[in-house]
């Protein structure tokens, strides 16, 4: 079936010496994997590996055969030209993670228009302002959203955050956090991107980011951590 959708880049592979194996999370078909063939040997090659950076907003046209393998595309534009995301080494350094952390966490292939908007609204606002510091933190809960396992935030007034049931509770058990980062989790609970986004401390940064990683690793099942992450924290350190 001929397609035509927008869709997000999630990562790309080299295969061989000339091609790439590239995943990407669609608006009409959710997550689809695209063989593109002879990407670093024709004339326009480096052309073709831009489009394909991590978290790259395109609109292809392919042919979808739906059978599990990898499909085949026919046409490919930049649908939202990034003035800084590529740009910045900051941004570009949360960019490849955030990709990571998507890699592994989104597996629907199936169509889901409204964490296609999510990807694509958030991505943008990333692109267009300059203050990003707590993005990645507040990105990575929002996401949680769309993978199920979003906290439940109806007993806030509880001083624990229980990683395995995704609740606030009243004790410490194994599964919860200690208190003062259950307190650093319901900070984050209430910002938005909007939000001043210095309101952590490099160290407070440094503590949400590992509690969001293992959270997901709590909850999807073969996750796997991102090799950027030491870069990350790096960069924020």
């Amino acid at each position: 079936m001929l397609v035509k959708t927008k869709a997000v880049v999630i990562s790309s592979l080299k295969f061989q010496e000339k091609s790439l194996i590239v995943k990407c999370f669609t608006l009409s078909d959710g997550l689809k994997s695209y063989f593109i063939r002879d990407a670093f040997s024709s004339r326009k090659g480096n052309q073709k590996i831009a489009y394909f950076q991590p978290l790259t907003i395109i609109e292809i046209e392919a042919v979808h055969k739906n059978k599990g393998t990898l499909e085949q595309l026919k046409e490919i534009k930049i649908n939202t030209h990034f003035r800084s995301i590529h740009t910045n080494i900051i941004k570009s350094t949360i960019a490849l993670f955030l990709s990571e952390m998507l890699n592994h966490a989104i597996r629907e292939e199936e169509k889901n228009e409204s964490l296609f908007l999510f990807l694509e609204h958030s991505l943008q606002w990333f692109d267009e302002h300059q203050d990003v510091a707590d993005f990645h933190l507040i990105f990575l809960l929002e996401m949680t959203k769309h993978l199920g396992f979003y906290p439940d935030i109806s007993d806030l007034q509880y001083p624990f955050f229980d990683t395995q049931s995704g609740v606030f509770v009243s004790h410490q058990n194994r599964t919860t956090l200690q208190e003062h980062d259950s307190q650093l989790f319901k900070k984050l609970i209430e910002l938005s991107f909007e939000a001043n986004q210095k309101t952590f401390h490099i160290n407070e940064r440094q503590t949400l980011l590992q509690v969001l990683v293992d959270y997901y690793a709590r909850h999807l099942e073969g996750f796997v951590k991102p090799k950027s992450l030491e870069v990350l924290r790096t960069v924020f350190s």
